[in-house]
């Protein structure tokens, strides 16, 4: 009987929570319901631009559409789509190629030295303009600039320095009585090439994040550790780096999504090449889906396994962070 009553009473708590609960959702639509609103549209585009492209090309990879067999209207005739559903076989069919891992270890490569250099390169400049100097707005507004400039834009620019024949880089070098470089003709010096440029551009994002981060720092740290006598690399290491933990662990998670999709550079300056030593994951998929005989459904299938590592790297950076005690 005593266990009757327990389950009664169980019963009769989780019946009026869900009650509460259900008051507390309709008090907080009421009150809030301006806020809903105005965030309404924006769900909306999301769910049309994001929602529905990515729903589609999921499920193109579970199928076997091509340019050949998808649906098409050609003058007043209307073609049919043919193509099948196959499951699982393109994602097989990518992750024991070759090609892929090859294609992977490429990516990893670009993203992790792009990143690395943004960080170092950006950390640097931040600290130095932290300091006091003279011009030092002159130097923050010329140091931006590359951010500034659009993506496409430095990439051509950057590929006419890097013409072997009438390149600036190579002129310099002439001038200085060495031989010219075929930066783009050979895939170690394609490879150092996108990076550089891709260096130059993502820099000064780093720098300004970190030059904010660097003057949310209390300035009486620094006095109080100078008092002590700390030198200044243990102030570096006790104080900024500490104190940059946040915003470093934001932009370099950032940094690692845009760099592992960063088409235009790739693409632009060195299509892929030479050959397709350059191309990383997100330049394949692209190349699968409009050049050749279209092969939608693998370029699908390549473009879920990029989303699905990526989603798994930062859900495995956040909790990496959360348990350095960091909040977000």
């Amino acid at each position: 009987m005593a266990v009757s009553t327990g389950r009664v009473t169980a019963a009769g708590d989780s019946a009026r929570g869900s009650r509460h609960d259900k008051r507390r959702q309709r008090r907080s639509m009421s009150t809030h319901w301006y806020a809903w609103a105005m965030i309404a549209p924006v769900l909306v585009v999301m769910l049309v631009l994001i929602g529905w492209p990515l729903a589609r090309g999921i499920y193109l990879s579970l199928t076997d559409a091509t340019e050949a067999n998808i649906g098409r209207t050609i003058g007043v005739n209307v073609i049919p789509s043919t193509y099948e559903f196959v499951g699982l076989d393109n994602y097989l069919q990518i992750l024991t190629s070759s090609l892929f891992w090859d294609k992977l270890l490429w990516t990893v490569v670009w993203t992790a030295a792009c990143v690395a250099l943004h960080y170092g390169i950006g950390l640097g400049l931040a600290v130095m303009l932290n300091r006091r100097m003279r011009f030092r707005s002159l130097y923050r507004v010329l140091l931006i600039l590359p951010w500034a400039v659009p993506a496409f834009v430095a990439a051509f620019i950057w590929r006419y320095l890097y013409n072997s024949d009438y390149g600036v880089i190579n002129g310099f070098l002439k001038l200085a009585g060495l031989s010219g470089v075929g930066w783009l003709d050979d895939p170690l010096t394609a490879k150092i090439a996108v990076i550089a440029v891709n260096v130059w551009i993502g820099v000064p994002f780093m720098m300004v994040a970190l030059l904010g981060g660097l003057q949310s720092i209390p300035a009486e740290l620094y006095e109080a550790a100078e008092v002590d006598g700390a030198s200044p690399w243990q102030r570096f290491r006790s104080i900024t780096l500490p104190g940059l933990r946040q915003v470093s662990g934001t932009v370099v998670l950032l940094g690692t999504i845009w760099t592992f999709n960063m088409f235009p550079i790739i693409f632009l300056v060195t299509r892929g090449g030479p050959g397709s030593e350059t191309e990383i994951l997100v330049t394949y998929a692209f190349r699968e889906a409009f050049t050749g005989i279209r092969n939608y459904s693998g370029s699908a299938a390549w473009g879920v396994l990029i989303l699905a590592m990526l989603v798994v790297l930062a859900v495995g950076y956040r909790r990496t962070l959360r348990s350095q005690g960091d909040p977000w």
